[in-house]
């Protein structure tokens, strides 16, 4: 079973081996009042392209842009829909200020991801329905981050009641030795024992530890896992296991993942360096970023690039406030949109696209324009 477990948290890895996801919130304050306006200054053809190509008749974001039958359950494909995609969108409104977009969220989130258990399930079909037993701990983490950074905006209950009831299950379910661990199997009651370190997510952890859904002993057992991985090294380890406290890593580095590990860090102002100056160095001399890299030698090992990794980088940048490198990490993203004369707006290759391609460079482009408002 713990095997089915493993495969399963493979499940949405389908555009790239190590799509993952966690929070990242990068917010200006501002008062309820003024912010329940939505925002009409930022304007983006990949929110338009999102809208207009990447939506099911439901509302829910599909998974690709190209249609496509399921062959393997474990797996997202063709229309699809994710949790993660709706917890992007959901950041991208609160980033941008617009509470009709979040409400919009918001409703998909209670109609049709929801369970009776109060879990999220990690899948829908295009129709919204769906069979998984399942939920998917970064996931649920950036959902409810934005839950309450929605419910500091825009103060209302049903966000955080949404928020509490989410965390509760989490609490009850999804905890190895005080440690959320990756997934849940609600109908075999079995957890993983793993903790992927990109769901370590500090964002969302200290909005429901400063909202009293969790304790600040969580709060710091989680913190700890970050602040005490092997030192030294620029790429990080994958996983904690929340049993024997053991890290483990990965040859072949998703940098996807490593990104959005030091975001993390750069949360708790634990600025990662060595994989900075990494990052800095690769653009540089080879003029651009891989998706992959040998974890030892530091050398790409695969030749594509990836606008979610511009997208990140930029929001990393961003988070250490170094304004310059983002805009030149952007600038770079932005030069693959609308290679497809046919979906302006999008991140289209093949005449097909992957939902995160286009929503983290959206949630980069929206975190950059606040931030150098």
């Amino acid at each position: 079973m713990i095997s089915i477990f493993r495969s399963h948290f493979l499940k949405h890895r389908s555009f790239y081996s190590a799509l993952a996801v966690s929070a990242l919130t990068l917010t200006i304050a501002i008062s309820a009042t003024s912010a329940a306006i939505p925002s009409k200054k930022f304007s983006s053809p990949t929110e338009t392209f999102i809208t207009k190509h990447m939506r099911n008749k439901n509302g829910t974001f599909s998974t690709y842009l190209k249609s496509a039958a399921s062959t393997d359950a474990n797996l997202a494909a063709g229309r699809e829909a994710l949790s993660e995609s709706l917890g992007l969108w959901m950041q991208y409104a609160v980033v941008k200020k617009n509470q009709l977009d979040f409400n919009q969220g918001y409703d998909l989130l209670t109609k049709y991801f929801m369970t009776s258990q109060s879990y999220i399930a990690w899948k829908l079909q295009p129709e919204g329905s769906t069979s998984v037993q399942t939920n998917a701990l970064g996931d649920d983490l950036r959902i409810v981050d934005h839950l309450l950074k929605g419910y500091d905006k825009w103060p209302q209950e049903r966000y955080l009641s949404t928020a509490q009831a989410i965390t509760g299950t989490l609490q009850a379910a999804a905890r190895q030795n005080g440690y959320f661990v990756d997934f849940h199997d609600f109908q075999n009651n079995q957890s993983s024992s793993t903790l992927s370190l990109v769901y370590v997510d500090i964002s969302a952890l200290q909005a429901m530890r400063d909202h009293q859904l969790i304790d600040s002993v969580t709060y710091e057992q989680h913190v700890n896992v970050l602040l005490n991985m092997p030192k030294g090294e620029v790429f990080f380890p994958k996983t904690f296991d929340v049993n024997n406290k053991n890290y483990s890593y990965e040859d072949q580095v998703s940098l996807i993942d490593q990104l959005i590990v030091g975001i993390h860090l750069a949360e708790l102002g634990e600025e990662p360096k060595e994989l900075i100056s990494f990052l800095k160095k690769e653009l540089k001399v080879q003029k651009k970023l891989a998706g992959r890299y040998d974890r030892v030698t530091g050398k790409a090992s695969v030749s594509y690039e990836s606008p979610s990794v511009y997208g990140l980088a930029t929001l990393l940048a961003l988070e250490c406030g170094d304004q310059e490198w983002a805009q030149q990490l952007n600038k770079k993203m932005l030069a693959f949109r609308g290679k497809d004369t046919a979906y302006p707006g999008g991140y289209v290759f093949d005449k097909n696209t992957h939902i995160f391609d286009n929503l983290f460079p959206l949630v980069a482009e929206v975190s950059l324009y606040s931030y150098e408002k």
